[in-house]
């Protein structure tokens, strides 16, 4: 043995292979979902925003989905993640449709669901590094609720991730109620759109609005709000600040 291989070798045998890596930090990521009960259902609206760290490198990602029958999905975070989460979603669909017993998962069922697979990968030290809104209508009873990356879950009668935390919840306890109409519902969600574009970098004026009845599911083709970004305020941030700055 040469005394490259046998180097090798010993290295071999005194390195073992390194050890498995979970994700450390997210890549391609989506930034606030923001969701409503309205009369009719739910409403629910995302930009098209994927942000490659802090560069906002892709505009046209989508991330509603519909979850079979009766459920909608919407999520901030790793993209990627997300699309595991969709396929583990079709899966969990198939599965439930192959039983042909007239009777289809809701969205109370699937946002379980989706507590527990959140709550399983975080016990793993292997989160799935999204936050995730799930809406429905089933029987005619609205269901919306959130859950995020470690399991921390609940049920609203709005709910937001990611920026809209800050900026979307106050104004949505401020405008909500139970009689919207889905013109009011739409209206108010733009607003707290436009908020968000105004104050989150991540932001991208490139939204989707979809809404869930009875009916179905219903989501829209990309659009873009109408803006004004002549305040003083943007003109000279600065204006007023104390320190050398």
């Amino acid at each position: 043995m040469s005394p490259v291989d046998s180097n090798q070798a010993n290295h071999g045998l005194l390195c073992p292979e390194a050890p498995i890596q979970r994700t450390q930090y997210p890549y391609v990521t989506g930034t606030s979902v923001v969701a409503i009960k309205y009369k009719d259902g739910i409403l629910m609206v995302s930009d098209l925003g994927g942000s490659y760290g802090s560069t906002l490198r892709y505009k046209s990602v989508e991330r509603i989905k519909a979850i079979g029958k009766h459920s909608l999905l919407g999520a901030s975070g790793e993209i990627s993640d997300f699309q595991e989460l969709l396929r583990n979603l079709d899966d969990l669909i198939l599965y439930d449709n192959m039983w042909d017993d007239g009777n289809a998962l809701g969205p109370k069922e699937i946002h379980s669901y989706l507590t527990r697979v959140m709550y399983n990968r975080r016990n793993k030290f292997n989160p799935l590094w999204n936050s995730l809104v799930l809406g429905g209508v089933k029987n005619g009873q609205k269901y919306l609720g959130t859950v995020n990356m470690i399991g921390v879950t609940f049920e609203d009668d709005h709910v937001t991730t990611g920026f809209g935390n800050h900026l979307a919840r106050p104004i949505l306890r401020d405008e909500w109620h139970e009689n919207l109409t889905f013109e009011e519902g739409v209206k108010l969600l733009e607003k707290c759109m436009r908020v968000l574009l105004y104050r989150d970098r991540s932001a991208v004026n490139k939204l989707q609005i979809a809404k869930i009845t009875e009916e179905g599911v219903t989501i829209s083709q990309p659009y873009s709000l109408k803006t004004f970004w002549n305040y003083s305020a943007f003109e000279n941030p600065t204006s007023g600040a104390e320190g050398s700055w």
